[in-house]
C-alpha cells in the first residue's frame, strides 16, 4: 500500500531526506519516530504528494506520487500537527466543502460527518464555529477530515497533540480500529509510549535517514541487548561475592550490578536460567525476595538511537 524507495529532498543546499525506504502493507501500522527537523514531516509530504521527491520513488496504493499525484491524493487521508482549519466555518460547513473536493454526495458527507463526529465523542458539536472549538477538537476535526472518504492510506502526524487523556485514548483506539480495517497508516508521534501501543513496526530516523526499523522487541533486543533481571535476596551481598561465577563462567548470565541485597543480571533464556539461579542462592545460604525483569522501553531505544551510542 504503501512503498517508498531511496527518497532524497534537497533544499537548496541542505538535504532534508537521504535514502529513506519504506514499505507498508495493508493492516498495518509503521510509527516514525525522531528529533525535532529529523525529516519525518518532509517524507510524510513526498509521500503525500505535496512536495517532490529529488531523488528516488514512491507509490501510494499503486499510484506513483510524482507521475499520479491526482490519485495519490484521493487515496490518502492526511492529517498534519497544523490541520489548517477555516475557523469561521461550522464543522459541518467545512466537512461539506472538503468532501465535495472529493464528489462524495452532499448527503453523504452529513451522513459520514456525523458518524465520525460521534465517534471522536463531539455528538452535537457540528453546527458550532471551528473557532469556538478547543486546540484538541480542532485536531479531532481534521481527523475526522482526513476520513471523511475512507480512505485506505493514511498519514497522521502527532494525531493526539493537545487532547486530553480520555480524548486521546478515543483517537487511539480509533487508530487500531482502522488499521485492522486494513488500512497502511503511517503514524509521526512524540509519544514513544503511543507509538509502542499503536505500532506493528518502528522506524526512527535521525538527520534525514533511517538508522533503526524493525519491531519494537527486536530493537530492544539489538540495541539494548539480552534482558535484565533484578534479583532481591534475604540478606545483604558482600563486596567480593563470587556466588554466581560458576554461571557467568559458562556463559548463561553476564552481571549488571551488585548493590545491597539485589543483583542485577542479563540472561538469553530467563525462563530457564532463572530457576537454576534461585535454587543455587538459596543452597549457599541466600534465599529469594522476588524475581523480576526490569522493563526496557521504547524510550531507552529511541534515546540509545538518537545519542548515537549503538546501533
Amino acid at each position: 500500500m504503501i512503498r517508498a524507495t531511496r527518497l532524497f529532498k534537497n533544499f537548496e543546499s541542505f538535504t532534508a531526506v537521504k535514502n529513506v525506504s519504506l514499505h507498508v502493507k495493508a493492516g498495518e501500522l509503521i510509527a516514525l519516530l525522531g528529533p525535532n527537523g529529523a525529516g519525518k514531516t518532509t517524507t510524510i509530504r513526498m509521500l503525500g504528494s505535496i512536495i517532490k521527491p529529488t531523488h528516488g520513488s514512491a507509490a501510494i496504493n499503486g499510484y506513483d506520487v510524482v507521475r499520479q499525484a491526482d490519485m495519490v491524493r484521493r487515496s490518502i487521508g492526511m492529517l498534519t500537527e497544523q490541520p489548517g482549519l477555516y475557523l469561521r466555518m461550522t464543522g459541518m460547513e467545512y466537512l461539506i466543502f472538503y468532501g465535495r473536493l472529493y464528489n462524495i454526495p452532499d448527503d453523504q458527507i452529513r451522513r459520514r460527518g456525523l458518524e465520525l463526529y460521534d465517534r471522536f465523542n463531539m455528538s452535537g458539536q457540528s453546527n458550532r464555529r471551528l473557532g469556538e472549538y478547543s486546540k484538541g477538537m480542532r485536531q479531532k476535526v481534521g481527523l475526522i477530515r482526513a476520513m471523511l472518504h475512507n480512505p485506505s492510506v493514511l498519514l497522521l502526524d502527532e494525531p493526539t497533540s493537545a487532547m486530553d487523556p480520555h480524548s486521546a485514548k478515543i483517537v487511539r483506539d480509533s487508530i487500531l480500529a482502522m488499521r485492522d480495517e486494513r488500512r497502511a497508516i503511517i503514524l509521526c508521534t512524540h509519544n514513544l509510549a503511543e507509538a509502542e501501543l499503536l505500532a506493528d513496526r518502528i522506524a526512527i530516523i535521525k538527520q534525514g535517514e533511517i538508522v533503526a526499523e524493525g519491531r519494537t522487541a527486536d530493537l530492544k533486543q539489538q540495541l539494548l541487548g539480552q534482558p535484565q533481571l533484578e534479583i532481591h535476596l534475604t540478606r545483604p551481598i558482600p563486596s567480593n561475592f563470587d556466588g554466581l561465577s560458576s554461571f557467568i563462567n559458562e556463559g548463561t548470565i553476564t552481571i549488571d550490578s551488585i548493590q545491597n541485597n539485589k543483583i542485577q543480571y542479563r540472561t538469553a533464556n530467563p525462563p530457564h536460567i532463572n530457576p537454576h539461579i534461585v535454587r543455587h542462592l538459596d543452597s549457599i545460604g541466600y534465599g529469594t525476595i522476588a524475581l523480576h525483569e526490569i522493563s526496557q522501553s521504547l524510550e531507552d531505544v529511541y534515546l540509545r538511537v538518537v545519542r548515537n551510542k549503538a546501533i
